[in-house]
């Protein structure tokens, strides 16, 4: 996996700032594509395959989604933390839009995004970057989108359409879309099967990696950074598949107290807590863990949503 890495200062707003967006490409740099050129199919198990291009998408009545966006990490190291996450407005068609003209056959059960991206990875050649979804969840929730807070999106970030999975990993947000295919089974791919799978918590069989993990992370103070001694304002973000439910922040040995957190609201949109604490002169250790409406809470270690940690001085 190519990667920009992010901003270790994520601005502390409601919509991250396109410059502080992450990148992460599987399959090399992105693809250049005419948007005079670009098509999208649609085929598989539909009884009107689709060829459209972006006047005609554009013509489809357009909505708006504001949601976080996470980045699950590496398929390769599925515990290691990266908390790389940004909180975004999408703009474009739903997907349900198109299927509705597409109409799916009764026996389409599921649904693959393919991007135009093509390379290697892990050892394999010739790869398109594909991921498939559940037919009714993708319909229901899945956004095709061309602008990102209110501006045509970047090439880096999947110029001229990517799907957007709110409330999923965004490895499912397939970027540079070119193709859409309905079948009755999920296909078999280095990117749906083999890798971005995971056991789950009381084992069994690996699943796809799809809903996201319940998350936080600490925004202010910074790592490593120097703040006033006294009384100092935390702040941070919290996310997860489900509503945040509660927030607590820890100082050094201190208990878990209570934060302040902003409630979700009716879109899946990261929300905000506050604490202030009281650090004395010297080293400190500031954490935040998070729970969200189904009871899940951060595990304080050995995981990718791990209890999130950051050390700064006070002087």
């Amino acid at each position: 996996m190519q990667a920009t890495p992010a901003d270790p200062s994520i601005p502390d707003a409601f919509l991250t700032p396109v410059e502080h967006l992450f990148v992460r490409n599987h399959l090399g740099p992105p693809p250049e594509l005419d948007a005079a050129s670009w098509t999208l199919t649609v085929e598989g198990l539909v009884e009107r395959p689709l060829w459209l291009d972006l006047s005609a998408l554009r013509g489809l009545e357009r909505t708006s989604l504001t949601a976080f966006h996470e980045c699950f990490g590496s398929p390769a190291r599925p515990d290691v933390p990266t908390r790389a996450v940004a909180n975004l407005e999408w703009s474009g068609v739903a997907l349900a839009e198109v299927l509705a003209l597409a109409t799916p056959r009764p026996q389409a059960r599921h649904i693959w995004f393919e991007g135009a991206d093509r390379g290697s990875f892990a050892g394999e050649s010739g790869l398109t970057y594909l991921k498939d979804l559940p037919l009714d969840r993708a319909r229901e929730e899945v956004l095709l989108a061309d602008t990102v807070n209110g501006e045509p999106l970047p090439a880096r970030h999947g110029f001229p359409l990517r799907a957007v999975a709110p409330r999923m990993f965004a490895t499912n947000s397939v970027k540079w879309l070119t193709r859409v295919v309905l079948a009755d089974h999920r296909p078999e791919h280095l990117f749906t099967t083999r890798l971005y799978t995971r056991a789950p918590a009381g084992g069994g069989a690996p699943r796809p990696v799809r809903e996201v993990d319940v998350n936080s992370r600490l925004l202010a103070p910074h790592h490593g950074g120097a703040v006033p001694a006294g009384t100092s304002q935390v702040t941070g973000r919290a996310w997860s598949f489900e509503p945040v439910v509660a927030v607590e922040v820890a100082v050094d040995d201190d208990g878990w107290r209570p934060a302040l957190l902003q409630p979700r609201g009716p879109q899946p949109v990261w929300q905000r807590f506050t604490l202030p604490c009281r650090l004395t002169p010297g080293p400190h250790r500031i954490r935040c863990r998070a729970t969200d409406a189904r009871g899940r809470v951060q595990p304080p270690s050995g995981a990718r949503n791990a209890v999130h940690t950051v050390e700064v001085l006070a002087v």
